[in-house]
């Protein structure tokens, strides 16, 4: 959900911010954790349901523009010669808007981290609190390098999932486009074919047969219904109440459940290694890694901040609130022993992004043939169904 807040900026005057949050206090954490302080907050009021999103806060190439800030300022230029060359060569007027604004901050005296948190809706706190934690050891470049490497892991990630369900997409789509040829198209020629043959007809075969003949009487009306259905679906899986109500729904499974858990861990333990490697304090990096875990998993990370503010050990509030594996859990206590969290979150986000793929490439050989089986076998049964009449035919011939 969105909401608007009014805050104060540090050094910018009172501002306008637009935050995704669950709810108002943790809108009010989340800007806190940007150096905000908060005057108003609300919910942001319905826009058209039909817009699309700005292309700036769907698509602006974070990592893009970081290679080649990075590529531009290992080459001597300063970091005002950089985007302004940037700002050049882009042509995307919105980008290119971006871009210059930042610039004339820049120029204005402001630092770098400033002016990226000028646009929080280009520009996400994590990559501006990385900038922000550089500008107090004058390493920029490590900053940026740092950030590419955490988007591109967490990126790998993704694309796992993704590249693993194409073909299970692809078989679906085939299946679906295959029977709703054999019952638009097939079932009720053969409908008129087995006209006279009333009651001899099987059962099953009369409830198939029965279809085409409806079909074919309204076939129009049909397929309106099914493509209204359709952009209905879609339109709904756009929608933010849809998609919370589907993970919801896919985190009471307790097997994909437990997996989506993980999957979280690794982006969250992920994002606090880079945090904490670029002089991010502890606190401050759980409550800016906070907006990438689950609405259930947020509370628990609110109540182990609130421990280790108040002196309790890191691992031991944790694993008190269920944010750790068996695993996780002795890579923390090692990493508070020995002082190298940084390194020890990072560890942990790894060995959850090879359990993942371990999993994905387990779900991936067992569904496949489950779902072409389910396919064929529905297919078939239509086929069978459609020519049952035939071989009772012959074989009362014989």
């Amino acid at each position: 959900m969105e909401f608007e807040l009014k805050v104060l900026g540090r050094g910018n005057g009172v501002t306008a911010l637009t935050l995704d949050a669950a709810s108002t206090d943790e809108a009010q954490r989340a800007a806190a954790a940007r150096g905000y302080t908060v005057l108003a907050v609300r919910a942001s009021r319905a826009r058209d349901t039909w817009r699309m999103k700005s292309p700036l806060r769907t698509r602006y190439p974070i990592v893009l523009f970081s290679q080649e800030l990075l590529a531009l300022l290992r080459a001597g230029l300063s970091l005002v010669e950089a985007l302004e060359t940037l700002a050049e060569k882009e042509s995307h007027a919105a980008f290119r808007t971006v871009l210059s604004s930042v610039n004339a901050s820049l120029q204005e005296g402001k630092t770098f981290s400033a002016a990226l948190d000028a646009h929080p809706s280009v520009f996400p706190s994590l990559y501006t609190a990385s900038v922000k934690a550089s500008e107090r050891t004058g390493d920029l470049i490590e900053a940026l390098s740092r950030y590419v490497a955490y988007r591109t892991q967490s990126d790998a990630v993704r694309k796992k999932f993704v590249s693993a369900s194409i073909y299970p997409v692809i078989l679906v789509v085939a299946g679906m486009l295959v029977t709703v040829f054999l019952m638009a198209y097939v079932v009720p020629r053969f409908s008129q074919i087995y006209a006279d043959m009333g009651d001899k007809l099987p059962l099953a075969s009369r409830l198939l047969l029965r279809w085409g003949q409806i079909f074919e009487q309204h076939g129009t009306l049909l397929g309106a219904g099914a493509l209204a259905l359709v952009v209905l679906t879609a339109h709904a899986l756009t929608r933010p109440a849809t998609r919370a109500a589907f993970s919801e729904a896919m985190w009471r499974i307790p097997a994909v459940g437990e997996r989506m858990k993980v999957y979280q861990f690794a982006r969250f333990y992920r994002t606090l290694g880079m945090l904490l490697r670029g002089g991010t304090p502890l606190v401050s990096a759980m409550a800016m890694s906070a907006q990438l875990l689950h609405v259930g998993l947020r509370a628990r990370l609110e109540a182990a901040r609130s421990a280790i503010q108040d002196g309790a050990a890191i691992a031991q509030s944790f694993e008190s609130n269920g944010l750790t594996t068996p695993v996780a859990m002795r890579m923390l206590r090692v990493g508070e022993r020995s002082g190298t969290m940084a390194e020890m979150t990072e560890r942990i986000a790894e060995f959850c992004d090879d359990e993942i793929a371990r999993w994905v490439d387990w779900f991936t050989r067992l569904f496949e043939p489950l779902l072409m089986a389910l396919i064929g076998l529905v297919i078939g049964l239509i086929v069978v169904l459609m020519y049952m009449p035939i071989f009772e035919l012959a074989g009362g011939i014989q």
